[in-house]
């Protein structure tokens, strides 16, 4: 069995997903205006493993994690690169899965632009 720690009441409590076998994770990716950090990396390991442990105790995972690709940081960063947005995007979701890649940390099932 499962279990998953409840901040609400402090206990560990049984994990039971909405569908039996299966679970759906949504995580808040990162805004790609420069190089990935260590709060990315952390994160994107900590989810990885979670998803990684479901999937060996036998569940269905579906892992969204969202790119930002328009935000104010991106478009200043593109002004003073001299490159349209999309490239500025495009060059740092790049550079996000070549690093989070040479940590051994696996793509989310759908990772959509917000």
């Amino acid at each position: 069995m499962v279990k998953i720690f409840n901040t609400l009441t402090g206990r560990k409590d049984p994990f039971e997903p909405l569908v039996p076998g299966q679970v759906r994770m949504y995580v808040c990716g990162v805004t790609v205006y420069d190089d990935s950090h260590l709060g990315h990396a952390r994160s994107a390991v900590v989810f990885d493993v979670i998803r990684r442990y479901l999937e060996y105790r036998g569940y269905d995972v579906k892992f969204v994690k969202n790119f930002t690709d328009v935000d104010d940081k991106i478009i200043n960063r593109a002004r003073e690169l001299s490159l349209p947005w999309q490239a500025v995007t495009a060059r740092y979701i790049d550079a996000y899965y070549r690093d989070m890649g040479r940590l051994g940390v696996r793509p989310a099932t759908v990772e959509p632009k917000a």
